[in-house]
């Protein structure tokens, strides 16, 4: 293997690292913004559900609260799906589709230069 190949090698592995990070960091915000939002809308049912816990309750919380429900909903969806897709990247490493995706966005962040935003990432 040469030293381009270890390089481009390493500039993919970045891209990818970069994807992971920015994955987590939209779940992060998501959390911060939409997930406060809707747990602070549904602190008088938490309230009675920390009292009186019942699933009828639960139901009844979350059916009478359709925005609140919908935004604890997208949280925790986001959450599972970057949590399942990086525990299959984990356990069974990226798939070929996608290291080939990440290739050639590095070829496409190489021709383009430093003009693109996530040359300095990739080339530390």
């Amino acid at each position: 293997m040469t030293n381009n190949q270890s390089d481009f090698k390493q500039q993919v592995a970045k891209l990818h690292r970069l994807t992971v990070y920015g994955r987590w960091l939209f779940v992060l915000v998501s959390w911060l913004t939409l997930g406060i939002y809707a747990l602070w809308q549904l602190k008088s049912e938490i309230a009675l559900w920390f009292d009186y816990f019942t699933w009828a309750a639960v139901y009844y919380g979350f059916h009478f609260n359709l925005i609140p429900t919908l935004c604890l909903a997208f949280c925790v969806a986001t959450t599972v799906s970057v949590l399942v897709w990086q525990s299959r990247n984990i356990i069974w490493g990226l798939p070929a589709s996608e290291k080939h995706q990440l290739e050639k966005q590095v070829e496409r962040i190489q021709a383009k230069g430093k003009r693109h935003p996530l040359w300095k990432w990739i080339n530390k």
